[in-house]
């Protein structure tokens, strides 16, 4: 039976960063792959990797049919076409370690969801912390993101099992949203604590600024929203503990700009995690 991993990739304004998230696809020891590159500036990457012999058979060039339409309708384009069993998200300035997709694909013979622990970065590819190390265990919804702290786009999953498609009314958070759309039909979700994903702290995502935090804020209470109206379908627990989560995760973004003027560079995970911990010992 195939095991094709089709990996998604929107791309605006990619150039400087997009060769490297290439080739970290290229370097995959599972080579069952599709690289679907979407282009959401009018771009011609196909030529543009070409010129600097990136170019595979493996990949696919499609277009977002506009200019800037942002990246959930970009990757919903190619969530709209695909065939393969199983999908993930590789965002253009994010990085795949070599055995993410073979370690992914082996669970996911047992999982329909796959995630892993993050190894964030910088812009110049310097390491800042991991997030979500440890142990490999299962994680139903509701205890996810008390694991996983950030970012959710580094997911692979068995699109036979589970499906959805990214919302673009949405400004932040859309990966989350997303991977609750998919624990409607699978229960439970395998976390490797490998850290398999390299995450790109770009400056907006490091500090927060005023427009980042609006929009996650604004986010994060519409996804509590949903949750707890039932749009999700999830148990109550994972209800409460997806929503306990984001009442912590509210409360660290007000507190975050003080937090970040007394310690400058403080990373948002790193201001986040002894919140989560003192709610977790109430």
């Amino acid at each position: 039976m195939t095991k094709t991993v089709a990996v998604i990739t929107p791309a605006y304004r990619a150039q400087d960063t997009l060769p490297a998230t290439v080739e970290s696809v290229l370097n995959q020891t599972h080579g069952d792959w599709q690289h679907w590159i979407i282009a959401d500036d009018g771009f011609d990457y196909e030529g543009f990797l070409a010129q600097r012999n990136l170019s595979d058979p493996r990949q696919v060039f499609v277009t977002s049919g506009g200019i800037g339409l942002g990246a959930s309708a970009t990757r919903n384009v190619a969530l709209a076409q695909l065939e393969t069993p199983y999908a993930a998200i590789l965002d253009a300035d994010d990085r795949l370690k070599p055995k993410k997709l073979e370690m992914a694909v082996a669970a996911l013979a047992d999982y329909g969801i796959v995630t892993t622990a993050l190894d964030v970065m910088t812009t110049e590819f310097a390491h800042l912390r991991h997030v979500g190390d440890g142990p490999d265990r299962v994680l139903t919804p509701g205890e996810h993101k008390w694991v996983s702290v950030s970012m959710d786009s580094m997911i692979v999953w068995d699109r036979r099992r589970g499906t959805g498609r990214y919302d673009p009314s949405m400004s932040n958070m859309t990966d989350l949203e997303f991977l609750l759309q998919l624990y409607r039909t699978i229960p439970e979700s395998y976390h490797l604590g490998t850290p398999l994903h390299d995450y790109i702290k770009r400056d907006g995502s490091m500090s927060n600024g005023k427009d980042v935090a609006t929009g996650m804020i604004r986010s994060k209470r519409e996804i509590l929203r949903r949750l707890e109206s039932g749009y999700y379908g999830l148990k109550d627990e994972d209800v409460t503990g997806v929503a306990g989560f984001l009442r912590v995760s509210l409360d660290a973004e007000a507190a975050y700009a003080a937090a970040l003027a007394a310690k400058p560079g403080l990373l948002f995970e790193d201001h986040l995690e002894p919140m989560l911990a003192a709610a977790q010992a109430k």
